[in-house]
């Protein structure tokens, strides 16, 4: 192994249920080098940092930290052996100080009484932070930092912890220009003290500005490790995109009617800006982005999750006034989340109790109809295939495709409905249950109902939408016609390029 290698990967194999995200990958990182990974959402980077980062063990495959060899990392070993993660979300307690999080588990304690001594660890908090080139109070709560200062305290505790390699996970996705420029300085210095660092990000531009060599993954396999100079952005994003075309969904044509729903304005804090779009009857309207654009906080605005600051929702022509999830209910907008264990699913309750709960509450039936209940769920089990060994199943004992279908199925028996949400309607779902998901979609959009699906599975938004949002930093910046587009062109409206 080259002297300068600190971390070094060979022939990773890691699996979830049945399917490989990383196949024989290898990756090496040298010393005082930027290091970046690319690839579309589901390549596989998140698992790889995850596996460095010791959160996760794969199945195969070799790692080698400064030379050692280990068969895998945990949380604590990574950190004992300097390796270090700021993650875009940072991970740090709000209610601490900068200095009080950067020392959290490390305190620094007076010799008598045994107490932390605060004004020790604000003068080494203090020369950290200048190290890095910052001027940020040590004795300031977290809570009231921004995004860029959250992450600046993630690389000081990093530093503190004598990190030898630092990961950083789209570290700009909710920065602002200047934010970004400040953070690419100091990457620079962390580089020029010899610490090696991985640098994920979708931002391609980026990429070519800090790194020094890029690793493509695809589909969970190393496309090729590139000396930055060796490489362009077109060839970059080729790399990233390019796969058979069977893997597309071939959809029916449907006649569209008027505009039915029109979002007018809509904005909340810094996340969403001031966002317009029509979605018309039987339209299938995708909205990608990349992660972190703002495409999920968009849809909890409309569905009443999280009230706008804000902007107008237009349903057939009456301005609705939409202040929680039962308010969109009753306006007709139905909502398919992507994270259904946590937003959609009642875990400990069975497949019929699921099904029937909103018909349920918009019928104000306070009094349980049991066999008008498992005649519902007998016939929405018939028509979309959902397997269960019998109505008693608890939900959370389904497969994910299952579970999905009696989420998205609940909603069918809401006749009055105009509008439907899905939010990464396939994610965790096998490809058969896939398919049956976008057949209701289009069953729906047949009797006129209007879709919003946000993805950011480029196949599923140029297989199925009719016209694409694309949001970026919160805005939408561009609504193309799904006419002929291809994923290289849909990538780089994402990136900005």
């Amino acid at each position: 192994m080259n002297k300068d290698v600190i971390v070094q990967l060979k022939n990773i194999v890691k699996i979830y249920g049945g399917h490989a995200v990383l196949k024989r990958v290898s990756f090496d990182l040298r010393a005082g080098e930027v290091h970046c990974v690319v690839g579309e959402n589901g390549a596989g980077k998140s698992t790889l940092i995850k596996i460095l980062s010791g959160a996760v063990v794969p199945e195969e495959g070799e790692i080698y930290v400064l030379g050692k060899r280990l068969r895998a990392l945990t949380p604590r070993l990574a950190i004992n052996l300097g390796i270090s993660t700021v993650y875009q979300d940072a991970e740090l307690v709000d209610s601490l100080t900068v200095a009080e999080n950067i020392f959290l588990g490390s305190e620094k304690l007076s010799s008598f009484p045994i107490v932390i001594d605060k004004k020790k660890q604000n003068q080494e908090a203090r020369y950290i932070l200048q190290k890095l080139g910052v001027d940020l109070d040590p004795d300031l709560v977290v809570e009231d930092l921004s995004a860029a200062q959250r992450q600046i305290v993630q690389i000081a505790k990093a530093l503190f912890r004598k990190a030898k390699v630092i990961i950083f996970d789209e570290p700009t996705s909710s920065l602002g220009m200047e934010e970004t420029k400040a953070l690419m300085k100091i990457i620079q210095n962390l580089k020029m003290q010899g610490i090696g660092i991985i640098y994920i990000s979708h931002y391609l531009r980026e990429i070519f500005e800090i790194g020094d060599r890029v690793t493509i993954l695809k589909d969970g396999e190393n496309m090729g490790t590139y000396d930055i100079n060796e490489i362009d952005i077109e060839t970059v994003v080729k790399k990233m995109v390019g796969r058979d075309v069977a893997l597309f969904f071939q959809r029916k044509p449907i006649k569209l009617g008027e505009v039915q729903v029109q979002i007018r304005n809509l904005s909340k804090d810094n996340i969403v800006k001031n966002v317009s779009f029509d979605v018309k009857s039987g339209e299938i309207f995708g909205i990608g982005g990349l992660v972190g654009s703002g495409r999920t906080e968009l849809v909890s605005l409309i569905f009443g999750i999280k009230k706008p600051d804000s902007g107008e929702i237009i349903i057939r022509g009456k301005k609705v006034r939409i202040r929680s999830p039962m308010d969109a209910i009753r306006n007709g907008i139905c909502f398919v989340p992507e994270d259904r264990k946590k937003y959609a699913m009642f875990l400990g309750r069975n497949v019929v109790e699921n099904a029937v709960v909103v018909i349920n509450e918009l019928l104000k039936q306070y009094l349980l109809r049991l066999r008008q209940e498992i005649k519902l769920t007998a016939d929405l089990i018939k028509k979309l295939s959902i397997v269960v060994s019998s109505k008693d199943q608890l939900i959370e004992e389904l497969s994910g495709g299952n579970q999905q279908k009696v989420i998205a199925g609940r909603w069918l028996l809401n006749s009055e409905a105009v509008l439907y949400i899905f939010d990464e309607p396939t994610k965790g779902v096998d490809i058969g249950a896939r398919e049956q998901i976008y057949e209701l979609m289009l069953e729906l959009a047949e009797r006129g109902k209007s879709i919003i699906m946000v993805s950011s599975d480029m196949p599923e938004l140029l297989s199925m939408s009719d016209r694409i949002g694309i949001m970026r930093k919160g805005e939408m910046v561009e609504i193309l016609e799904n006419k002929g587009l291809k994923e290289e062109e849909l990538l780089k409206y994402f990136i900005g390029v």
